[in-house]
């Protein structure tokens, strides 16, 4: 008689946590619980941010998809995430375009700290980091017996890079640029052109670029929310593709530049632009042709901030 208890009222227990999950894909042994911190994954992407939660917990805690929501807008159907029954274990997940970021009332701080700027410099940098969280409602009711659940999460954007390595003394001008989670790099790009229309790219001949030839270079953001300009903070050539080489050429640096230089645009767009003359480097003196690689460092600004950051004087001034 004892053993007809003991198997009922394992029956009894097992019955609801099996029919808790309703078919999606959990495991009883491991999602029979509470949400925990390792329950959510974040990436931070140049165009969108992603989260996924672990649905499985959140079918244990007592809710349902539509039950979390971005920022506390659970009557916004846009801020919601959908379902993946395709991974182990089920997913809740949710995209933020960081174009439109503020629509589900998430949260972006742009923030200016001591840190190593992107040529090595103790400086002030700026980050940019876009912050909320994911929660369920609250009942209508003094009392629950139910836990609320809250997910917070942020991505930090630094905004300041160093495009690099557009050679000049080829017959290609392509650049290399990196991308991973929580960078907008692969938005950037070091372009040369013909002249100050800025419509057509420059063609090197194998020969090189006669001297004192004038070369129109832009950095231009591709696929980047309209909120950020472009402005560029130091521009400068070596004679190797080594962004840390020893020996470099300054063609302007804040306040300073080059008298050769010609500063048209920073600060104000998402394309700075900027023209200067080709120079040889005296250490290819026994050689043919002198191959010089440009390098940027660049920030991203949101507009109302870049007059604070750009040089009052950066497109006057020239070098003594």
């Amino acid at each position: 008689m004892e053993s007809i208890w003991l198997l009922l009222l394992l029956s009894v227990y097992m019955l609801p946590v099996g029919a808790q999950f309703n078919g999606y894909n959990c495991d009883a042994s491991q999602h029979s619980r509470f949400p925990a911190e390792r329950d959510i994954s974040v990436y931070c992407g140049v165009q969108t941010i992603t989260m996924k939660i672990n649905f499985c917990t959140v079918l244990f805690s007592g809710y349902s998809e539509t039950d979390l929501s971005l920022n506390g807008k659970h009557g916004d159907a846009h801020c919601r995430g959908f379902i993946n029954n395709n991974t182990f274990p089920a997913v809740v997940i949710f995209t933020i375009n960081l174009s439109t970021l503020e629509a589900c009332a998430n949260n972006l701080v742009v923030s200016t700290v001591p840190g190593v700027n992107a040529y090595g410099n103790i400086s002030m940098v700026q980050i940019g980091n876009i912050s909320g969280y994911i929660d369920t409602p609250d009942p209508p009711t003094i009392i629950s017996y139910l836990p609320g659940l809250l997910y917070k999460f942020s991505c930090s954007y630094p905004l300041e890079y160093l495009v690099n390595n557009t050679q000049l003394a080829s017959s290609s001008a392509a650049i290399s640029v990196r991308d991973g989670n929580g960078t907008f790099i692969s938005t950037l790009n070091l372009l040369l052109y013909n002249d100050s229309t800025y419509s057509q790219q420059l063609l090197i001949p194998s020969t090189g670029l006669p001297l004192k030839t004038k070369i129109y270079a832009a950095v231009r953001a591709t696929n980047l929310d309209g909120r950020w300009n472009v402005l560029m903070d130091y521009c400068y050539t070596t004679p190797s593709g080594n962004p840390n080489d020893d020996i470099r050429y300054d063609l302007f640096l804040s306040c300073d530049k080059d008298p050769q230089t010609t500063i048209f645009e920073n600060g104000k767009s998402q394309m700075g632009r900027f023209s200067f003359e080709v120079f040889r480097f005296v250490k290819h003196k026994n050689q043919k042709m002198s191959t010089v690689f440009l390098h940027c460092v660049t920030k991203l600004c949101r507009s109302d901030d870049c007059p604070y950051l750009t040089p009052v004087s950066i497109e006057t001034v020239v070098q003594l």
